[in-house]
C-alpha cells in the first residue's frame, strides 16, 4: 500500500510543472492567503488539543469510578491557611501548599478542585489535614476523616475549612 502511495506521489511531482517561486513573486494577497491559511490551521490544532484533552479525561477518569474532591472556606479568617493534605483510605491522594493569592480567592468564597481520580463503587474513607496559623501567630494542625459512598455515578465531593473551635472539627465534608 505505502509502495502504490508513494509511486503516485512520484508520478504527480513528475508530471506537475512547478514553476520556481522567488520572493519577488510573492504578491501581498498571496501573503495574507497565507495568513488565512496559518490561522485556519492554529485554529484546527486548537479544536483538536481541546478534543484529545476532553478524550483523555473521560479514559483517565471513566465516570463511574471518578471522584472529584472540591476546598472551599468558611467565611471567617480567623486563621490563615497554609496547606491541605487528602488521603483516601488510607493512601496519599494529594498535597497542596497555599499561595497569597489561592487563599485570598479561598477567602473570598472561591472553590478549589484539589482531587480528581477514581474509586470504585462502594464505601471509603477520606482523610483531611489542615495546616495553618491562628491570628495570634500559633501554628496550628487539624485532621479528621470521614466516610463516603461511591455509588455508579461520578462523586463530587466538599470540604469546607474552618479555624479551629474548642471542640469541634474545622473540616466539614458533604456531597456537592
Amino acid at each position: 500500500m505505502s509502495s502504490l502511495i508513494r509511486n503516485l506521489m512520484l508520478l504527480l511531482f513528475v508530471f506537475n510543472p512547478v514553476a520556481p517561486v522567488t520572493a519577488q513573486d510573492i504578491s501581498g494577497n498571496d501573503t495574507r492567503s497565507l495568513d488565512g491559511q496559518v490561522q485556519e490551521i492554529k485554529s484546527d490544532v486548537l479544536n483538536i488539543a481541546s478534543q484529545l484533552n476532553a478524550l483523555e479525561e473521560r479514559l483517565l477518569y471513566p465516570s463511574n469510578t471518578q471522584l472529584a474532591v472540591f476546598v472551599s472556606m468558611a467565611g471567617e479568617d480567623s486563621f490563615r491557611l497554609d496547606s491541605v493534605q487528602i488521603e483516601i483510605n488510607g493512601e496519599p491522594a494529594t498535597h497542596h501548599i497555599y499561595s497569597f493569592k489561592e487563599l485570598e480567592a479561598l477567602q473570598k468564597g472561591g472553590v478549589q478542585r484539589i482531587y480528581t481520580g477514581n474509586v470504585t463503587t462502594g464505601d471509603h474513607e477520606i482523610g483531611v489535614t489542615m495546616i495553618g496559623k491562628l491570628k495570634n501567630g500559633k501554628d496550628f494542625s487539624q485532621s479528621d476523616s470521614f466516610v463516603f459512598a461511591k455509588g455508579v455515578k461520578p462523586k463530587a465531593l466538599g470540604i469546607t475549612l474552618a479555624g479551629p473551635e474548642p471542640g469541634e472539627s474545622g473540616i466539614q465534608v458533604g456531597d456537592w
